[in-house]
């Protein structure tokens, strides 16, 4: 347990199905003793609510770039990105991982990943057919060469009813390859 004692996770939540998992993810960090702020894409709030994981984590959950124009104040990615010992990016949707693999930049989130200095975890999430394109394939060899660590898709029955890789790694496997990673 002493191995996410004090850490600071950054959990990166994309617009997946398997975003739900999220929620027990925040759950058993926080137990492990890690203080976690979560980062929502746009799509992920679809599949799971900022109160739910705000509620859990004890800390308001980050959606946007802008936390109140009025006054100007934004959430400083570069700030997040060095604050963290960890980024966590679960679920990483398609489009996440193409956005993650290109350089592209239009949510907190994908800011937040160019400017980490610490270690970046992805879970892919996604159908069979999306996860086995050679697109998201590349993206993922793209993200591996990056020096990113993608945890691989469990093979299972998946949201549309077909069965294969594309489901992400269980929140409680994830807790226990962090508590791996920080011990070495």
């Amino acid at each position: 347990m002493a191995e996410l004692q004090g850490r600071k996770i950054l959990l990166g939540v994309s617009g997946s199905i398997a975003a739900y998992k999220s929620a027990t993810l925040v759950r058993l960090l926080v137990k492990a003793g890690a203080e976690v702020q979560v980062i929502l894409t746009p799509a992920a709030t679809a599949f799971v609510t900022p109160l739910t994981l705000a509620t859990l984590s004890k800390n308001a959950v980050l959606q946007g770039f802008v936390k109140d124009e009025r006054g100007g104040e934004w959430h400083n990615h570069v700030h997040l990105g060095l604050w963290a010992d960890a980024l966590v990016i679960a679920p990483a949707s398609a489009n996440t991982l193409a956005h993650l693999a290109n350089g592209l930049c239009d949510t907190l989130l994908d800011a937040v990943y160019l400017s980490a200095r610490c270690p970046v975890f992805v879970a892919p999430a996604m159908d069979l057919d999306m996860y086995q394109h050679p697109a998201t394939q590349a993206n993922l060899s793209r993200l591996r060469q990056y020096g990113n660590h993608i945890w691989e898709s469990p093979a299972g029955e998946l949201a549309s009813g077909l069965s294969g890789p594309g489901r992400m790694l269980e929140p409680e496997q994830i807790v226990i390859e962090l508590k791996q990673f920080f011990a070495e």
